[in-house]
């Protein structure tokens, strides 16, 4: 009898540290499922991907900034009997600037695809995972869930978000040989920083930013060793052990000046 291929779905899945997890799960001859928002890319990163193994690779176009487009996904999935054995939520963005004066529909949009949309693929897939009685699930989280991060107050308020509810459902679920595991990246060379405006912040500096592929690698292991949590790079283990025993208060005023405009005094 034909043993049921599985799949690792992955979320921001044709750039940055989506892809480059993407390319580690090939290697190791995992099959593919990318959603992203835009085709070409998605094509793209397919080509890509399989010329790294004898896998398979399918691509969904899903724009998860519209929540109900996550409910979409997954039952697109199920409608072609896809088995989603590992689940990446890696899909996020950004939006700088200070509260009072952002659009307040991005930020409800940040909301819906950082949020909501990583929750409606995690209960959907976390349910079939326990009537299996497998699974393995890798949220990018960020240094920034463990900071409030003035100039990007909705960002670090999400993330803070993801790394409680990925710790709460881990432990609920511990007992039942399911992997739940966050990754905690800092300042990463990808588009985020284009996309989210922050190119003005003293937080972006082109030639410190870590490389994609070094934080994946971190994420992955740390995924397949079933680890609950991982810091990507020396620097961030070390700022985020700092922001550990800082008030909320301080760590908040010192956001605001790390993150401010580089043209303010």
């Amino acid at each position: 009898m034909e043993t049921q291929k599985t799949y690792t779905l992955i979320t921001g899945g044709s750039a940055g540290i989506g892809l480059e997890l993407a390319k580690l799960f090939a290697k190791d001859g995992h099959n593919l499922i990318l959603a992203a928002r835009d085709q070409s890319e998605l094509s793209k990163a397919q080509t890509q991907l399989k010329s790294l193994g004898n896998i398979d690779v399918i691509t969904i176009s899903k724009d998860l900034f519209h929540m109900e487009q996550a409910d979409d996904l997954y039952r697109e999935i199920r409608g072609r009997n896809l088995t989603v054995d590992v689940l990446v939520n890696n899909a996020g963005h950004g939006w700088y600037g200070k509260f009072e004066e952002t659009e307040l529909e991005m930020e409800l949009s940040i909301i819906h695809l950082n949020i909501c949309s990583l929750v409606i693929l995690t209960k959907h897939f976390l349910k079939d995972m326990l009537e299996r009685g497998s699974g393995k699930i890798l949220n990018t989280s960020s240094i920034a869930s463990k900071m409030p991060g003035a100039w990007q107050s909705v960002y670090h308020g999400t993330k803070a978000f993801v790394q409680s509810f990925s710790e709460a459902v881990r432990a609920e679920v511990k007992d039942r040989d399911i992997v739940i595991t966050t990754l905690l990246q800092g300042p990463t060379d990808t588009d985020f920083f284009h996309k989210a405006g922050m190119e003005i912040s003293k937080m972006y500096e082109k030639d410190k930013l870590a490389d994609p592929a070094d934080v994946a690698k971190e994420g992955y292991d740390a995924l397949m060793k079933g680890d609950d949590m991982v810091v990507a790079g020396l620097k961030n283990k070390m700022q985020t052990a700092q922001a550990a025993i800082t008030p909320d208060a301080k760590l908040a005023e010192k956001m605001f000046k790390d993150q401010e405009p580089k043209d303010e005094s």
